[in-house]
């Protein structure tokens, strides 16, 4: 088959690792097909200025957008991945390790940091989707835990932003683990009666979805963020059943009562602080 036609947008692509970037100064929109100058997308938060389609954001740009005066502490950069199964499919895990954090700049997904929002004191932790997809392993786990420990000890909002494929699949059931142990540690953020806001962003899928993305006092994404467990072609294979028009993006699942707000990049900040404010006064 030499053609496809879809119903939806394909996941939006990096502009600075897009294969359709040419040599780099130009690419075409997912959204609109219009073709757009990169510094130009750069400068709009990565974010078309015709259509208002959304490309994937660094985690490094979306603190420096968040944080006042983009400053922020990184914290737990000691914790570092292992390979405690001695995995190989195509090539060894410690291999994958290795090349993902040459071209990420990080040893893991996970990104963590403290600093000022609006004024207000918050920790935003996030995840990284050009690290091996996003994907959730020990590391990941253990930093989204100590963020939820250090919010209720410091007694700061936690904000998670999300981008993943879900469940590392190298680490088997010390992923999965995961899953329980951060919701453990976001359940003591209840207690103490701190907000934990999470953000949505394309894709937020698999394990992920399963666990922290959907546990935010408020839950927000990005506009048509690709969100779900199982993606929509597995789903349409197994009903048997054609989904339908934007099923599982960010819209789809606010009509249906899965996501609070869709927030565009240029508004998340005012509107995380806004609900800070509400919550937490």
């Amino acid at each position: 088959m030499w053609f496809r036609s879809t119903k939806t947008p394909r996941a939006p692509r990096d502009p600075r690792t897009s294969a359709s970037l040419g040599e780099g100064l130009f690419l075409k929109c997912d959204g609109c097909r219009e073709t757009l100058y990169v510094k130009e997308v750069e400068r709009n938060l990565r974010v078309c200025p015709k259509c208002g389609y959304h490309f994937r954001m660094p985690i490094e740009e979306r603190f420096r957008m968040l944080f006042d005066e983009g400053e922020f502490t990184p914290l737990f950069q000691d914790v570092r991945p292992s390979d405690p199964l001695k995995f190989k499919d195509s090539k060894k895990y410690k291999d994958r390790l290795k090349e993902s954090e040459t071209r990420a700049g990080r040893p893991d997904a996970a990104l963590a940091a403290r600093g000022k929002l609006d004024g207000i004191g918050v920790l935003i932790a996030g995840l990284d989707y050009n690290f091996m997809g996003g994907s959730m392993g020990s590391v990941v786990g253990e930093i989204l835990a100590r963020g939820a420990e250090t919010a209720v000890k410091e007694r700061l909002p936690y904000i998670v932003i999300t981008a993943s494929g879900g469940a590392r699949m190298q680490e088997g059931i010390l992923s999965l683990m995961q899953m329980a142990k951060v919701s453990m540690a976001l359940t003591r953020l209840g207690e103490a009666r701190i907000p934990y806001l999470t953000l949505l962003t394309d894709p937020t899928t698999g394990g992920v979805t399963a666990s922290f993305a959907m546990l935010g006092d408020i839950t927000l994404a990005e506009p048509k963020a690709l969100i779900g467990f199982a993606g929509p072609r597995v789903i349409e294979q197994t009903i048997r059943q054609t989904l339908p028009e934007g099923f599982q993006r960010s819209e789809f699942l606010r009509d249906h009562g899965f996501v609070d707000l869709v927030v565009p990049r240029a508004s998340q900040k005012p509107v995380f602080s806004n609900l800070i404010r509400l919550l937490f006064g």
